[in-house]
Order: structure tokens, then sequence, then C-alpha cells
């Protein structure tokens, strides 16, 4: 059983999720709960939980401003947050769980399960990153955690060259001549990357602009990057692609 505790400034919402998690994760036991920074540290320490539902706007600051005031985080978290697409980014890029609200059931399920494997060392790194990525004024000094089955990579997302599909699987390829395979598709990718400078150029591929090496327009039209990877332009994007590399020349 992972011994809970939620925190969050709404009796109704700490109330609904009491009622979800009862419904659908059975192996999830809510042993206190709070509705700020300091009850919440109070709590934490007091009950000592495996995992700990934070909300991110709390009455007397946020859920960061409660992580930072302990010693250590020796618990697993799982962010409930209302829709912030700059803070959902950051989540998303630091491979931190979260649930928009209102929570969906089915979510809820997959991030406690999440959290039920994800060791504290992994977390520790995540934590780090997100820190990072939100006090980040630009999006070309970002930093991703990647997951694999055998471990957790943290990129420079400057770094990364290209990602390329493989049906529910992407394979990233980085400037230290890395491939790390990542069970997300190029979609999930795409929505992350793009306002970091990246471009779906094909199905089956999405690239770091800043890596483009060159165009060759023979067979349609190729990207050849700075690995020497040759990507084929889609003919739909072909004009889209020439008036992109037509501004960065500029």
């Amino acid at each position: 059983m992972l011994r809970s505790v939620i925190i969050d400034d709404e009796y109704h919402i700490r109330d609904t999720l009491i009622n979800m998690l009862e419904l659908n994760c059975p192996d999830v036991r809510v042993v206190g709960q709070a509705s700020g920074v300091v009850s919440g540290i109070a709590a934490i320490k007091e009950l000592q939980p495996e995992l700990v539902f934070l909300d991110i706007q709390l009455k007397d600051g946020t859920g960061f401003d409660l992580l930072s005031g302990l010693s250590s985080i020796d618990f697993k978290v799982i962010f409930v947050t209302a829709y912030d697409h700059y803070a959902i980014q950051a989540f998303r890029f630091s491979a931190v769980d979260y649930l928009l609200k209102p929570v969906n059931p089915e979510q809820l399920k997959e991030a406690v399960q999440r959290a039920g494997n994800l060791i504290r060392e992994d977390f520790s790194k995540q934590m780090k990153v997100l820190d990072e990525n939100l006090k980040s004024v630009s999006n070309k000094n970002k930093k991703i955690i990647l997951r694999t089955n055998e471990s957790i990579h943290l990129l420079d997302v400057k770094d990364i060259i290209c990602c390329d599909s493989d049906s529910s699987y992407t394979t990233i390829q980085t400037v230290e001549g890395e491939k790390i395979i990542v069970s997300k598709t190029l979609k999930d990718f795409e929505e992350m990357l793009t306002e970091c400078g990246f471009y779906r150029v094909h199905k089956s591929y999405l690239i770091n602009l800043v890596h483009i090496k060159r165009f060759d327009r023979q067979d349609g039209g190729y990207i050849i990057l700075t690995n020497d990877l040759k990507i084929p332009v889609a003919s739909r994007k072909r004009e889209e692609m020439l008036e992109l590399l037509e501004k960065m020349a500029e």
C-alpha cells in the first residue's frame, strides 16, 4: 500500500480525489490531507507518506515552496493543477507526473502506477530539471528527461539533432551520437519541442532546425543534418521548409 497525503487548498478537490482513489487505486491509502504550505509540511513530517498529491497554487504559497521547505524529499509527488501552458510544458520536459483539474480517473490510475515504479534517485533528478526549466526564460536553454526501460537520460534540448518514429516508439539522436529509444509517439515530442525550434518535416521525422547542414533538392528534397543523416522532406512540407530556411538565413 502507498501511504498518501493530499495537499490542496480546495476541500471539494481533496474529497473528490479521495473518492476517486478508493474506486480506482486500491493500492493507495490516504493517511492525511492539508490545505497549504505550512500545514502540508507539517503533515508530511508527521505522517511520512510515500506519495503526495500536491496542488501548485496553495493558500499560503505554491507546491514548489512546500518542496523547498523540506530538508529532503523521500516521497514521490504527483502534481495536481489547473491548466497553465508554461508549467505543463515544464512538467512534460522533466518527466514529472501531473494531473489536470478536473482529474480524469484513467489518468489518475496511470500516474499512480508510474509513481509506484519510480525510484527516489530518478525523482530527485526530475525535480532538479523541473526547477531549472521553470526558471529558464529561453526555450533554447531547456533540459529534457528521457526515460527508457534501462535508464533515465538528462539532455540539453539543443543537443537533440532529430527524432524519428517507429510506431509508438521514438528514437532520439543526439550530438554525442546517442540513439535513445523512448516509448512515446513522435506527436508527443512534436507537441513538446516545436516551441524550441523543432519542425516536423516528414511524418516520421522531427528535426532541430539549428542542426540543418543543407537542403538538397534532388528526389523531391532532403535535409542533411549535422550528423550527416539524410532526412526526406514531405512534398506538402517542402515550400514551408524553404521559407523557414530563408528566414533563418536573414
